[in-house]
């Protein structure tokens, strides 16, 4: 596989084939992360793609699942995606499902029938990065596209046919906002109503804006227990008519995985739990990225 720089998947995505189609991301701003820093973002060759297609046609056979690396491969033009999709059909017949990363801006690139012709050549799960429903979150961290706009890509996936996993970020938002951003983006998520909903928490990255930020003075990186009532108040108004919710990232504090609505009282009572002290957290030394 040629493979470039970061690679970087999902955490469900660990048993699948990977084959990298871009190289970075292409929006890069968003202050809190350091995936992509330093790498200009590219889309390789159609050669390239195929070289590797052949690769794990070859070598990748137990694998029943692919996901196409890096940060952004819905970006690539309807011109070629389809193409790439056609190439993974007839060489790698046994791969069931592919996924990808999308955001805002790339998904408004592509109408519903564009995406409705993906999910029939074996697009089956879209990773979009909300992070924040607070259009004030967004815009401090430079994240691409407002909370309409999130709302209706998602939507748009959905409507699709395809799976949609959404990624949030607890303390984003700070002290100041972090009612208001686990309260909007409970909103968000309901009003997409998502398949699949991952919680991480912030953990700041020497090199970024907001580490910058942070050791100026000017970020303040909320505590675990402010961490867990935000989590609380965000699933308290998150109504999914039938979704996973997962907090069991290496970064968090307390592991979370609930189905709504069903869920939604015993794992509010096992957060309450937790801040009563009456539930050990996750020491700060294994947290992880």
């Amino acid at each position: 596989m040629h493979y470039e720089g970061n690679i970087i998947r999902p955490p469900s995505e660990a048993n699948s084939i990977l084959l990298q189609v871009t190289v970075g991301c292409s929006h890069n701003k968003c202050t809190f992360c350091a995936a992509y820093k330093g790498e200009r973002f590219k889309i390789k060759s159609d050669e390239t793609i195929l070289a590797d297609i052949d690769f794990a046609s070859r070598y990748c056979r137990q694998q029943r699942r692919l996901f196409l690396c890096d940060g952004d491969a819905m970006i690539i033009s309807q011109k070629r995606l389809p193409g790439i999709f056609r190439a993974i059909q007839e060489k790698l017949p046994w791969v069931s499902r592919v996924g990808l990363y999308a955001n805002a801006k790339s998904l408004k690139r592509k109408s519903l029938e564009e995406l409705k012709a993906l999910k029939e050549l074996g697009l089956g799960i879209v990773y979009m990065g909300l992070e924040s429903g607070d259009d004030e979150t967004l815009a401090r961290v430079h994240k691409k596209g407002n909370a309409e706009e999130m709302i209706e890509q998602g939507r748009k996936v959905k409507e699709a046919g395809i799976k949609l996993s959404i990624t949030v970020l607890l303390g984003l938002a700070g002290p100041d906002r972090s009612n208001i951003h686990a309260l909007e983006t409970g909103r968000v998520l309901s009003a997409i109503n998502p398949e699949y909903v991952g919680a991480l928490s912030l953990m700041l990255v020497p090199n970024t804006p907001l580490y910058d930020d942070w050791i100026a003075g000017d970020f303040i990186l909320i505590e675990p227990e402010q961490m867990l009532q935000e989590l609380g108040l965000m699933i308290a108004h998150t109504h999914l008519t039938r979704g996973l919710f997962f907090a069991n990232h290496a970064s968090n504090y307390l592991p979370i995985k609930a189905r709504l609505p069903r869920d939604k009282e015993a794992t509010l009572q096992l957060i309450s739990s937790a801040m009563a002290g009456k539930v050990p957290l996750k020491p700060e030394a294994f947290r992880g990225l």
